[in-house]
């Protein structure tokens, strides 16, 4: 601290300016206002602290405050700017960015700035304590941090953190504890039994020496009771707390305590805005827990009994990992341990991680989530691979280049879509079904291109047929089919059996959309509509390695049987394929003309 600051003003000092600004009623002009020239020199100062000019603005403030002239709705203006300086200077909320997180932050409500005191985490991921968010409701309520919406809307029911609030009142059951004496001292306040209310807050400042609120409470509780310098003191300590904290109350009706704590803020924002705030201001919140009382156990999942990986916390305030509790609701729509209905959380389809518990996991368990996110990166490589316990869907035949839209509703589908589209290979086998090994030996990869939810569950996808495979071995994995397989490509051949394939492949072409363009209107409109038109013609028909997109639109359109498909998607041979789909034309064109 040097010597140029101002000296920080005496107690006594402070308390005469509050009372002689009560009684200097013979300096104010007529309709309680100041004269003209104060009033000239308060609006100049206004003017200078909302342009941002504080340094020029604090002078004359102090000028006024010398003479007995503030009130203390006139210094208002000043504390809102002076706030409003410092907090975009240290990125606190409201400020016009985000906040900064400081050490020991974590366990401190961003709405009354105090320890966290019965959190709620909303849907959004951020934790507050539940009767701010109770104070706060509104029908449009949003997040203060991140302003999502579905914040404490009114008429919503807000559930406790189970696992947080089980880990506070472990980790600071004196802070726990100062916060439940702080609310009921609260309710005696309203109640008008002051000296009780006087007497819980005594009794929480004695477990929880460093908490401002307290101080900023009980200084009110003290200035209502019209012990004055009691109340002076705890609005210095509370300001010392927390100088960036403005909380001047504007429904107490006590018009000394608001002018006692005006002036505080006054001096105290002063002292510190010519100082390096960081350096000295004493962290109220700051909670700091040895790492040897933190037992991993309390922050496992209570489905997969490990450490939580990507936490979510339901409206009924249970937390489980993620991918938990998608299984979970895969299943059924009811929270796992209290079997509440989450009807409306399945309908989002949204699930945010709450922000607090990672951060306290990684602060406080940095070596069991390293452990725990590489079996999760492990599990996703595992996943990935598209040759080994490839997810097969067993349903109807799949063709390359052929659309092939799905309803999915089986709860291990709606597992094996959702893998599919965390590990970014959007890809699974479709086979059809086998009454010996469960699925057939031959099938085709499908691509997912998109992915509709509905409110239940279900989801219809989009996908179309990629690369064709050949089981090598049948398994399954978490209630759905997998295999490892092998990918099968047309052989190509040259020279005159090149040529002699050419001559097959328009043949066979010009038959197909012959005997296509012969289907009735009816008819030829419900498969444009399911599986479009008819691919054109390929100028080199072994360019792609599964041969001719027309020739799997034919197939996929044809009435054949599912066993009398699949013949076709083993063959290695474009020519045995081009025959093969003759033969069937042939057939389709004699029977019709019987």
């Amino acid at each position: 601290m040097g010597s140029h600051l101002p000296p920080r003003p005496e107690p006594q000092l402070v308390l005469q300016l509050a009372a002689g600004a009560l009684q200097a009623q013979n300096l104010e002009a007529p309709g309680g206002g100041l004269g003209p020239e104060w009033q000239v020199l308060l609006g100049r100062a206004d003017a200078l602290a909302f342009g941002g000019r504080l340094h020029e603005a604090l002078p004359l403030y102090q000028l006024a405050s010398r003479h007995q002239q503030l009130r203390a709705e006139q210094l208002d203006k000043l504390v809102e700017c002076l706030a409003q300086s410092v907090r975009i200077k240290e990125g606190l909320p409201g400020g016009g960015q985000p906040a900064a997180p400081r050490e020991g932050d974590v366990f401190r409500c961003r709405k009354c700035q105090g320890f966290l005191f019965e959190p709620v985490s909303l849907p959004c991921g951020h934790t507050f304590c539940k009767k701010c968010l109770e104070r706060d409701r509104a029908p449009e309520s949003r997040c203060v941090l991140c302003k999502e919406a579905g914040g404490a809307a009114a008429g919503q029911l807000l559930r406790v953190n189970v696992i947080l609030s089980n880990l506070l009142t472990k980790w600071f059951p004196c802070q726990v504890k100062a916060s439940q004496l702080r609310h009921e001292g609260n309710l005696l306040y309203k109640e008008k039994k002051l000296q009780a209310a006087l007497q819980k807050y005594n009794e929480a400042v004695s477990l929880a020496p460093n908490d401002h609120l307290l101080y900023s409470n009980r200084s009110q509780i003290n200035s209502t009771l019209k012990a004055c310098e009691d109340a002076l003191h705890d609005a210095e300590t509370a300001c010392r707390l927390q100088p960036y904290w403005l909380k001047v109350s504007s429904d107490s009706g006590c018009t000394f305590f608001k002018y006692c704590t005006c002036i505080v803020l006054f001096n105290y924002f002063l002292f510190f805005l010519l100082i390096d705030i960081g350096d000295t201001r004493e962290n109220s919140t700051g909670q700091h827990i040895p790492f040897e009382v933190v037992d991993p156990s309390d922050l496992d999942c209570s489905l997969c009994m490990r450490l939580f990986y990507e936490p979510v916390t339901t409206p009924c305030g249970h937390t489980f990992c993620l991918k938990c509790l998608e299984r979970c609701l895969d299943h059924n729509p009811k929270c796992p341990l209290c079997k509440e209905g989450l009807s409306e959380c399945l309908a989002m389809r949204k699930y945010c991680k709450t922000v607090l518990m990672e951060e306290l996991i990684a602060r406080y368990l940095p070596e069991e989530l390293t452990e725990r996110r590489k079996i999760y990166e492990e599990e996703i490589a595992e996943l990935s691979n598209l040759n080994k316990n490839v997810p097969i869907f067993v349903c109807t035949m799949a063709y390359p280049t052929v659309p092939c839209p799905l309803h999915i509703f089986e709860p291990c589908y709606r597992l094996m879509i959702r893998r599919c589209m965390e590990t970014g290979t959007k890809q699974f086998g479709m086979c059809i079904s086998d009454p010996v090994k469960g699925f057939a030996d031959y099938g085709c990869i499908l691509e997912i291109r998109n992915v509709e939810f509905f409110a239940d569950g279900r989801s219809v996808v989009d996908s179309i047929g990629k690369r064709r495979f050949k089981v090598i071995q049948h398994s399954q994995r978490d209630g759905y089919n997998t295999a490892d397989i092998e990918y099968i490509e047309d052989q190509k051949v040259q020279g005159q059996e090149y040529a002699a394939l050419l001559v097959l492949h328009d043949s066979v072409y010009d038959q197909a959309y012959t005997w296509f363009n012969s289907l009735k209107q009816a008819l030829k409109s419900r498969i444009l509509s399911h599986f479009g038109p008819m691919p054109a013609k390929d100028p080199d028909p072994q360019a792609n390695p599964n041969g001719p997109a027309w020739c799997w639109w034919v197939l996929a359109v044809l009435p054949l049987e599912n066993r009398a498909q699949l013949p076709f998607l083993a063959m290695k041979s474009l020519k045995d394929r081009l025959n093969g789909i003759r033969r069937v034309l042939t057939f389709m064109s004699r029977t019709r003309s019987r």
